[in-house]
């Protein structure tokens, strides 16, 4: 390849130094509301370039992964067959509007994971139309405002959790607790357990048809809880693990033999 040859989002390698072989760069597409950073001041300030910038910044400093944005503001809500397609692991935080997410939009993402998209969602999109289609339960949970964290690895063999502390104290933190209406997830990760007491599963995996997914709960806006160093290693690792293993055109249907 001559040095000056650019490489299409949907072509893009990393060429390893010293090395003849290439290898797939992991194209990741964080999705944000981009809401509250515009309406206040405060969590503007947390993330002047909004939450999916801050996580773009921290995600590409990386040779392997490769990433984009998009937001509810953009044409069709940011959401089309051309970028899922060509999106290998997409990370979604959503929270003032997750009603507004169009069921089409819905059932486009939906039918990517099945094929083998990897999905990791963030903080409060919990509580998003596409985590409850994914999941099928009504993602409900006790919550309150004003506290602290000390998140738990409860699982180190996991490969989420390579290279992550025992503990990570997060000073400011919305407090998520039990119960959780999910399924049974594949792994529980990370426990939270927040200064008033409550305990909660702030980390798990799930698989839905080919594709893997990550539910991750630090992240509220109001505290720069993603400018954390053991916040994006736990990111960056999931997006390494979700990234798909097998990755069909269409969702898996029936095959008459």
């Amino acid at each position: 390849m001559k040095n000056n040859q650019k490489l299409t989002w949907n072509q893009s390698r990393e060429i390893r130094q010293g090395k003849g072989s290439r290898s797939m760069k992991i194209r990741v597409t964080v999705w944000n509301e981009y809401v509250h950073e515009r309406e206040y001041e405060g969590i503007r300030k947390n993330y002047p370039e909004g939450i999916h910038g801050c996580i773009k910044k921290f995600l590409e400093k990386n040779a392997d992964i490769e990433v984009r944005t998009a937001t509810l503001d953009m044409p069709n809500q940011g959401i089309t067959e051309e970028l899922l397609s060509n999106t290998d692991v997409l990370i979604w935080w959503s929270h003032a509007r997750q009603d507004e997410i169009t069921d089409e939009n819905v059932e486009l993402i939906k039918k990517h994971v099945h094929a083998g998209m990897g999905f990791i969602g963030l903080h409060s999109a919990h509580f998003s139309k596409i985590m409850k289609a994914l999941l099928g339960t009504t993602m409900t949970l006790s919550w309150r405002h004003g506290d602290s964290e000390k998140l738990w690895c409860i699982a180190p063999w996991h490969p989420i959790a390579e290279g992550v502390p025992e503990c990570i104290e997060i000073p400011e933190e919305e407090m998520y607790g039990e119960p959780f209406d999910i399924p049974k997830p594949d792994d529980i990760i990370f426990l939270g357990w927040f200064k008033g007491g409550c305990t909660f599963r702030s980390g798990c995996t799930f698989t839905r048809g080919l594709g893997k997914m990550f539910y991750f709960q630090p992240g509220h806006e109001e505290a720069p809880v993603y400018e954390q160093a053991e916040i994006q290693k736990i990111i960056t690792n999931a997006v390494r693990w979700a990234k798909p293993q097998k990755r069909l055109k269409q969702a898996p249907d029936n095959i008459a033999l």
